[in-house]
């Protein structure tokens, strides 16, 4: 289970007896001396609240919930000092945020229903105590405000940065989860909200779309959506090729953000490349019929929605100024040499 590390771990960490405020979400308890490995448990567990799904939390060699009635889904993701955020910079804290906040941005790309997630991290010899407590915090801050139980995982160390991967199990609607290869011709694209210079603090500090997703997947039918992570023509390009068509995108109407504004001052770049290549903005961008796009047009269900294009049988393109040219699926790519 996760946080449940070895006395030679602990020693290795930096851990000695310390004394430690126990809090939970209801009050703050007793304070108590944390000398070796079951008082750590100990003290995780006093940070875990019940929750109704979970049968068996952290302490066990396995996690017990009760089993959804729809569709599993689950979804992981793996976050490294040095590429997705820098540490020393951020501070374990937002660290944590972050890394719950990315998969449960995947579990919003299919209009999903998060249900509980667990955490693996590979710690750095060097982060000690401090460095624990304020990645479980962090994840504890987005987990909470979700109500999403973290029910285990596990806890190494190594001379290396640190490492954390969350994963997430979620639970499809009665409509079933919305996946990326439902887009038609014809359809039009929505995104639900502005993009562009995430890496000015939005990669950090943004909100996964969760309820929105639920909004939309409540009101009308969403053939096709996905989570921009990579950036907005990548993944646009992604739906376009799991869906066999293409896409056009209109310049003018793509909602471009204040902070991509101020990085093209100094960039190179203009705001449009910015919210179209950056990535890690984590809004959402969809495909709807044009029937179920002139209502949300109407009587959106969810604030922030902006209509940026429409599908057509093939390519990826971009209008600007009356003017259609192909569009290159710029975005961020792990490079595996």
């Amino acid at each position: 289970m996760w946080f449940i590390p070895s006395q030679d771990e602990l020693d290795s960490q930096g851990f000695r007896p310390v004394d430690i405020t126990y809090i939970t979400s209801a009050r703050i308890t007793t304070t108590k001396t944390m000398p070796g490995e079951f008082d750590f448990i100990h003290w995780l567990r006093a940070q875990t609240p019940t929750h109704s799904r979970v049968v068996i939390g952290p302490g066990d060699d396995c996690a017990a919930i009760r089993p959804p009635t729809r569709e599993l889904l689950v979804t992981t993701d793996m976050l490294m000092d040095g590429t997705d955020f820098h540490l020393a910079e951020v501070g374990p804290r937002r660290v944590g945020r972050k890394a719950m906040s990315a998969n449960l941005s995947d579990i919003a790309a299919m209009a999903g229903t998060p249900i509980g997630a667990v955490v693996s991290v590979a710690l750095p010899r060097a982060g000690g105590q401090t460095l624990a407590e304020g990645l479980y915090l962090g994840l504890r801050d987005i987990a909470d405000a979700f109500g999403v139980p973290i029910v285990g995982g596990d806890t190494n160390s190594w001379s290396g940065p640190l490492v954390i991967s969350v994963t997430v199990l979620g639970e499809a609607t009665e409509r079933g989860p919305v996946r990326r290869s439902g887009a038609k011709p014809g359809d039009w694209l929505f995104v639900t909200g502005p993009l562009g210079g995430s890496i000015l603090g939005h990669h950090l500090d943004f909100t996964p779309r969760v309820s929105e997703a639920l909004a939309l997947h409540a009101a009308i039918e969403l053939h096709a959506m996905i989570d921009i992570s990579d950036g907005l023509a990548a993944d646009l390009n992604h739906i376009c090729d799991e869906s066999r068509c293409g896409a056009v995108l209109v310049a003018e109407t793509i909602p471009i953000s204040p902070a991509a504004v101020e990085l093209s001052r100094t960039s190179g770049k203009s705001p449009l490349q910015h919210a179209l290549g950056d990535g890690e903005d984590f809004e959402l961008v969809f495909a709807v019929s044009s029937a179920d796009g002139e209502k949300l047009l109407r009587a959106a269900p969810v604030a922030g929605l902006t209509k940026i294009g429409e599908c057509v049988a093939q390519g990826l393109w971009i209008e600007e100024s009356g003017l259609r040219k192909p569009l290159e699926p710029t975005g961020w790519v792990h490079e595996l040499k």
